[in-house]
């Protein structure tokens, strides 16, 4: 007997160690890194990967998840063992004291150990039910809190994104415009030397090349605390340099959406996350309305006795005792406890209909606003794209008539803030549409996160 008690130790032992094993493994990180001139795509696809908060609701999720097996495990067997070691050296242990199964003629005992094991079924527990039947809709809030955030991340990252793009390509036309003011300095330079014009037309042309030196420098710093905050969002880490690609045609033909597209509030993520949070407190007005239902599980237990006067003997016989029953526990008076938890639960349903109405009325305004601003950025860039090459035909006839002596050099500085102005609103109107898109999808709910 000695040896099978033992074993039987042993074995509880090793289950509990295998059981428990995986808590404490651990997933190596993995390295992440993003190389050469990224687009739109693989930047939001960085940022999916790696920005903490789309990792933070994944965590969440996973947590969760957790927490729902947690309260199922309810449902399944709970077994339990115990055991004990008494020396009694005064008086000796009574039966209905310790527990063990002591015969009338066992004589003087000094020594006294149990090992039993207990289990329990629950077959109704308020509790256990209201986790399983909140088990569907937690597992949809967390699934959709996590498509929220990459919602986000994917609307703030491109958003960055065309913003970096935009003052790179503010930069291109400052150093163009330099480019043409240094030429122009340079001709009037030679002009004023030559005496066929005052100090007035070099002077203009310095202060015009200073002023687009000064600009540039303002742009190449501004570019660099975009890049920074871009890679933020991005979960890019380090302090490493990114380059970004650029594809006029593609993003030209990206800028077109359907205008027509009626609004759906279902669609939204935000109007789904208040009604799965609705279902879920729905539940817990079910769970005090029946809170008076008895909790029934079905116990045993199993327990081996052993007892002698000297220890070497302890062992040597077992009094084993078991037994098996219900038990039942019926809550009858609770201070009103269970009736104030009700009317709670109901106001929360309450306020939860109230959320849904305001989000309700917010996504339309949020819609209506999108698509003014989508439509209104529509008809600028389209109006702008064509000023580019008008402007740059009049810079060009303008530039050769003032070299001929047609024209003033008024007339140059014009022309070539015309064209500066004209570039600078094209790329300007090109990002602020792609930008308005993205916003008009986002209250639509068909921003794609994929």
């Amino acid at each position: 007997m000695k040896k099978t008690t033992y074993l039987t130790i042993f074995t509880i032992v090793n289950l509990t160690l295998i059981l428990h094993s995986r808590v404490f493994a651990q997933t190596a990180p993995v390295n992440d890194t993003i190389t050469g001139a990224i687009t739109l795509k693989q930047a939001v696809e960085f940022a999916l990967r790696n920005q903490p908060a789309v990792r933070q609701a994944s965590i969440d999720e996973q947590i969760n998840e957790r927490d729902i097996r947690i309260g199922l495990s309810g449902w399944l067997p709970q077994l339990s063992s115990s055991g004990l070691y008494n020396y009694y050296f005064k008086g000796q242990p009574q039966a209905g004291a310790s527990g063990a199964n002591i015969p009338s003629n066992a004589g003087s005992i000094r020594n006294l150990s149990t090992i039993g094991l207990t289990a329990s079924q629950a077959i109704y527990n308020a509790d256990v039910l209201l986790a399983s039947k909140a088990s569907k809709y937690s597992r949809a809030y967390y699934k959709e809190n996590t498509l929220s955030s990459q919602i986000d991340v994917v609307s703030d990252v491109s958003k960055a994104f065309f913003d970096v793009l935009l003052s790179q390509k503010q930069l291109d036309i400052t150093n163009e415009d330099i480019v043409r003011l240094q030429r122009s300095l340079k001709d009037a330079t030679n002009r004023y030397q030559a005496g066929v014009s005052d100090k007035t037309d070099y002077k203009q042309a310095t202060i015009a090349l200073n002023n687009s030196l000064a600009t540039r420098k303002a742009t190449q710093e501004s570019i660099k605390s975009k890049i920074a905050y871009l890679k933020q969002i991005m979960g890019v880490g380090g302090g490493g340099p990114i380059t970004l690609a650029y594809d006029s045609t593609r993003y030209e033909q990206a800028a077109s959406i359907d205008t027509n597209q009626t609004l759906d509030v279902n669609n939204r993520i935000e109007y789904r996350l208040l009604q799965t949070n609705k279902a879920l407190k729905s539940l817990n007005i079910n769970y005090y309305l029946y809170g008076f239902l008895p909790s029934v599980s079905a116990v045993g237990s199993y327990n081996y006795a052993y007892f002698s006067h000297d220890f070497s003997n302890l062992y040597n016989n077992a009094y084993p005792t078991g037994y098996v029953g219900l038990t039942l526990n019926i809550p009858i008076f609770q201070g009103t406890k269970r009736l104030q938890n009700l009317a709670k639960a109901r106001l929360q349903v309450e306020r939860a209909d109230l959320d849904i109405i305001n989000t309700q009325n917010t996504i339309n305004t949020e819609y209506v606003q999108a698509l003014a601003g989508y439509k209104s950025n529509y008809t600028s860039y389209k109006l702008v794209r064509e000023n580019v090459d008008l402007a740059k035909d009049v810079y060009k006839v303008v530039s050769l008539q003032y070299r001929e002596g047609v024209k003033t050099y008024l007339d140059v500085i014009v022309a070539q803030s015309d064209l500066r102005t004209a570039e600078l609103n094209y790329y300007n109107a090109l990002f602020q549409l792609l930008a308005s898109r993205i916003d008009l999808q986002k209250a639509l709910g068909t921003l794609p996160v994929q």
